[in-house]
């Protein structure tokens, strides 16, 4: 409490109970754009991870290459079977290909040519996620 009982100091102080002391304490409620809209992460996250299929896949969007950025004005669609694409990060960029399944269950989609070999010898396709 020695913390909080100095006055005229120009820190943000957080309390306990996560509320904000100091001068930016009244323009946190300010921030926030829509009454009806939670900023909560614990919600936001919920939400993310519960969503229903229709509501996943524009979850599950990616970004569009330059030229069709600029052709179509859209930045980012959903992805859909047979959408070729480029894979941009992880073990398995700069690799090109077919989309050959949309898995929203598990938020991965299957590319063709990215797959590996189990221990059977069966092949696998490798999941990844649509915005890398």
């Amino acid at each position: 409490q020695a913390i909080f009982a100095q006055a005229g100091t120009q820190e943000n102080h957080r309390c306990a109970s996560g509320i904000l002391t100091g001068p930016q304490a009244t323009t946190a409620s300010a921030m926030k754009q829509k009454a009806t809209v939670s900023s909560s992460r614990r919600k936001s996250r919920k939400a993310y991870f519960t969503a229903p299929s229709h509501i996943r896949r524009k979850l599950m969007s990616a970004p569009l290459s330059k030229e069709l950025r600029a052709k179509y004005n859209v930045r980012s669609l959903p992805i859909r079977r047979d959408d070729e694409v480029i894979i941009c990060r992880g073990h398995y960029h700069d690799r090109e290909g077919k989309v050959t399944q949309v898995y929203r269950k598990k938020w991965r989609i299957h590319i063709e040519r990215v797959t590996r070999d189990k221990a059977n010898g069966q092949t696998v396709a490798i999941g990844i996620h649509p915005t890398k």
